[in-house]
Order: structure tokens, then C-alpha cells, then sequence
């Protein structure tokens, strides 16, 4: 392994000799001490041989008494790959100002890694850091975390800790999140805890206050089910409470919706056009100009995809950003709707309702589905039995 290093390193030739003796230049190398290998004879009766650079050389110049030609037919070596780069100017300056450029790239920011945040958008934690001089393009030993964390904390109080760690070209953010405080109760103000909604009263627990109804009684919007209010039959007052509790009930949801039987389709022509832009930092450089360039009309219909990607070398983010978009040209086909598939559609919209309007208070128990059609339209209904939370305490104006 050693020797063939050095040998690379001191340089090697491939030569092919062209003599009527070959016999000749073989007993030449044996009598001046120069190595050769991977011998061969040609189909013309050359032969081709392998030699250092230097034995090149000297079995070059012993040869020039001999009636034979020699001449170099692939060279390797360091020094041979410094010839081809001082034939190519140009590529010498890349081959040294690509790794210049990355040396000196690594000593400010081009890529954010934020990790640990839930509920804070990673866009506000960017802005705040920006805000401290922490951005694309910022020198990173520069950066002094202790400021920028002290900083950045009074600017998103949502955050209970934050550190900011440069490492090569990015910047390691971690975030920890303050945990909200359990919403604060209301033990002082004096209210009543009415229904919200019809019901099937199922259970009732009475915290601060006299409940007005039992299980098994049917009640209406706005009807009273915890009373905060007491009359004292020793003294012959009313005490007045901060009525709370709990009163599940089961009650009934009735929603509707109407789909038309004809609707629109995309069909896809088969059309599509590309356009390319590269970000630099926070600049964008377009390789179009606009839609009408594309062959476009400015009504068409297109969809629009989008797809990004970080550019690096040898693993090291660089600060561009490939941006592809690609608009596929469509047009939209009216198409029949069958009945199966409108209520299909309706019930799924209307599921999805029902689940906005009952879970946080309960919980679904069973559903029914039911269609009508009136014309070129189906009116799908959905009817759900719910066992739910209906109290709402209900301020007690004593004055």
C-alpha cells in the first residue's frame, strides 16, 4: 500500500516503444537498474511498459542512440494531475476557490435546525433571532447566546428557554415551551348554571349550589339546573353561591345539507410547464419571467406544484435552494353525480361537523343518515343521539 502511494505521489508513465530489436531495450533496462512492469507487446510488435517518471526519463535518454522510438502514452501522478491543471486555467481557479469559498462559508450561517417547539411556529422564533442580528449570512462567532437568548425570551413569552449553538455552516436552535396554567376558576362570582340545549337529563353533580333538576328529566334551552342561590330557612335569607357543576344529559343533533347531482371534474390535458428559480439567502432569481411566458392564457386552469431543495457539497448546506414548479393544465368537465355518491359526500361533511360541535363537550352514540331528492338535488340529514355536557354557568346580577 506504502509503495503504491509513492509511486503515485512520485509519478508514473505508460510508454510504448517501437523497435526492431525489442530484445534491445530490454537488456538496456536490466543493465541500467530500471524497473518496469506490466510489460505487453503490441499487435504492430511495440511494446508497452509501465515505469516511474524519473526511470522514464533516463531510460528516454539512453535510448536515443538506439534506433527505436519511445513515446508516453498515459501518464498518472500528482505531478502529471498539476500539468493538466496548469493547462486548464479555469478549472485551477474552481479547484481553489471552491474549497476557499467553504472554508470561509463555514464561518457564518446558512441553515436553521429549531427543535422542541409546538404551539411557536418555527417563522417566530426565525424572526425574533433575526431581530438579534441572527440570519442568513450572519458571522457565527460573533453571535453571543446568552443575549440572544435573554432577548428572545421577552420577545415570545410562550418560551421558557431557548439556546443557539453555531456549528459549521448551521445553527442548532432549542426551544423549550412554558406550560400553560390550568385555567383559573371562578369561586366568587355568584351564578346559576343553566342548559344550553335540549336534553335527556343523565346525571347531575352539584358543586357550589342546589341542583334544580334529577336524572330522567327532559329539559330545554336555557332552563335552570344548578341554582346559585339559597334560602336559609333559620334566618330567612338567601345565600348566594358561584353555582358550579356537572350535568350530562343525552340530546340529539338534527343537521342537513344539499349536494347538486351535477358538479365539475379536472381533467388533466396532459400539458404541464416547468419553471426554475434558485434562492440565495433570502433572494430569489427566476429563470422565467412570467405566466404569459410560459404559453399560458391567463384564464387557464392549472394546478401548481411545488417543490423545493436544499443544495449542499460533501454534506455541507449551502445557502441555495432549488425551487421547481411545475403547472399542469386542466380542465374542468362536468360530470353526473350518482345519488350513492352525493350522499356519500354529504354524510362525510356532516360527520365531520357533528364531531366539531359535540367533542368537546361529549361524545357521538349513534348516528342516522337520510336522503331526499328535490330536482337536481339530493338533501342528505343526519341524525345523532349524544351523551354530553350541557351546564353553562349563567352570572347572577345581584344588584
Amino acid at each position: 500500500m506504502n509503495n503504491r502511494l509513492r509511486e503515485r505521489l512520485r509519478g508514473q508513465v505508460r510508454v510504448e516503444i517501437v523497435c526492431e530489436h525489442p530484445e534491445r531495450v530490454l537488456n538496456l533496462c536490466g543493465e541500467r537498474g530500471l524497473p518496469f512492469r506490466d510489460l505487453r507487446r503490441g499487435e504492430n510488435g511495440a511494446l508497452f511498459m509501465t515505469l516511474s517518471r524519473g526511470d522514464y526519463i533516463r531510460l528516454r535518454d539512453a535510448l536515443k542512440n538506439v534506433a527505436c522510438e519511445i513515446r508516453p502514452v498515459r501518464q498518472v501522478g500528482f505531478r502529471a494531475a498539476l500539468s493538466a491543471l496548469a493547462r486548464r486555467p479555469a478549472l485551477c481557479v474552481f479547484v481553489v476557490l471552491v474549497p476557499t469559498a467553504l472554508f470561509l462559508g463555514s464561518f457564518f450561517v446558512w441553515d436553521y435546525d429549531i427543535q422542541g417547539n409546538v404551539a411557536v411556529p418555527d417563522e417566530r422564533i426565525l424572526r425574533a433571532l433575526d431581530k438579534q442580528g441572527v440570519g442568513l449570512c450572519s458571522f457565527g462567532l460573533s453571535l453571543d447566546s446568552e443575549d440572544i437568548r435573554n432577548h428572545v425570551l421577552l420577545d415570545i413569552p410562550e418560551l421558557e428557554w431557548i439556546s443557539v449553538n453555531v456549528s459549521g455552516y448551521r445553527a442548532h436552535v432549542q426551544v423549550r415551551e412554558r406550560t400553560p396554567p390550568p385555567e383559573a376558576v371562578d369561586t366568587t362570582t355568584p351564578a346559576n348554571v343553566v342548559a344550553r340545549r335540549d336534553g335527556l337529563i343523565l346525571s347531575v353533580s352539584a358543586l357550589d349550589g342546589k341542583a334544580a333538576v334529577v336524572p330522567g328529566v327532559s329539559v330545554t334551552a336555557g332552563d335552570l339546573l344548578i341554582s346559585g342561590t339559597e334560602n336559609l330557612e333559620t334566618t330567612g335569607k338567601t345565600r348566594v353561591m358561584p353555582g358550579r357543576g356537572s350535568v350530562r344529559a343525552r340530546t340529539w343533533h338534527k343537521l342537513t345539507t344539499t349536494l347538486p347531482l351535477q358538479s365539475a371534474e379536472k381533467r388533466f390535458t396532459g400539458e404541464q410547464y416547468v419553471n426554475l428559480s434558485i434562492i440565495f439567502g433570502t433572494r430569489r432569481v427566476k429563470f422565467f419571467r412570467n405566466r404569459g411566458h410560459l404559453g399560458l392564457e391567463p384564464e387557464a386552469n392549472c394546478d401548481k406544484i411545488t417543490r423545493r431543495a436544499a443544495l449542499s457539497v460533501f454534506g455541507l448546506p449551502l445557502p441555495l435552494t432549488l425551487v421547481r414548479e411545475c403547472y399542469r393544465v386542466y380542465e374542468a368537465v362536468p360530470v353526473e353525480l350518482s345519488a350513492e355518491e352525493a350522499r356519500r359526500r354529504g354524510e362525510s361533511a356532516l360527520q365531520d361537523q357533528l364531531k366539531t360541535e359535540v367533542s368537546p363537550y361529549g361524545e357521538i352514540r349513534s348516528t342516522l343518515c337520510g336522503v331526499r331528492t328535490r330536482g337536481d338535488t339530493l338533501e342528505v340529514t343526519l341524525s345523532a343521539e349524544c351523551a354530553e355536557e350541557i351546564g353553562e354557568r349563567v352570572p347572577i346580577y345581584t344588584n
